[in-house]
């Protein structure tokens, strides 16, 4: 199942779950948009025109591509000019294409659950040494302050010969 769809100038061959760079796009509404259907295909094999197809997109992400470096330059003429461009995009994850009553959809992902702070686990782990390790051990841990550089000798003085 996919359909081929046209964003931004140029057509892409999506299937449900994919997720396409497209050129930067208005954000729809709650980060949903609906793109122009040119062709939709049910099987492997088969390709038709559609009407009433449809495919709705979920905005993962927006930002700008890598830097390409645009230079002109004329030659003998002293005329050298250099300029970067970094395009705008918008990532897409294609979660449904319908056509013909049927419905294809994404599945959906799984949400990601935020990970405890560091800081907690660290403080509960110092409580345990403390209680378990000899006070030896722990002057060892509190030896990591900063070394201090060793002091610069003073460079000797060469005196030029006079003739």
């Amino acid at each position: 199942m996919y359909a081929v769809i046209r964003a931004g100038g140029k057509q892409y061959r999506v299937a449900p779950g994919d997720v396409i760079r497209v050129e930067k796009m208005a954000t729809g509404t709650d980060g949903r948009l609906e793109f122009p259907v040119v062709a939709v295909s049910g099987e492997e094999g088969k390709v038709g025109l559609q009407s009433d197809a449809r495919v709705v997109g979920q905005i993962v992400e927006e930002g700008r591509g890598a830097k390409i470096l645009v230079f002109h330059y004329k030659r003998k003429k002293q005329y050298k000019k250099l300029r970067g461009h970094r395009q705008a995009y918008t990532a897409v994850r294609i979660s449904e294409i319908a056509f013909d009553g049927q419905s294809f959809k994404a599945p959906e992902l799984p949400k990601k659950e935020a990970k405890p702070k560091k800081v907690r686990a660290l403080e509960s782990h110092e409580q345990e040494t403390h209680e378990h390790e000899a006070p030896a051990v722990h002057a060892k841990a509190k030896k990591h302050a900063k070394k201090k550089a060793a002091p610069k000798k003073a460079a000797k003085k060469s005196h030029s010969k006079k003739k």
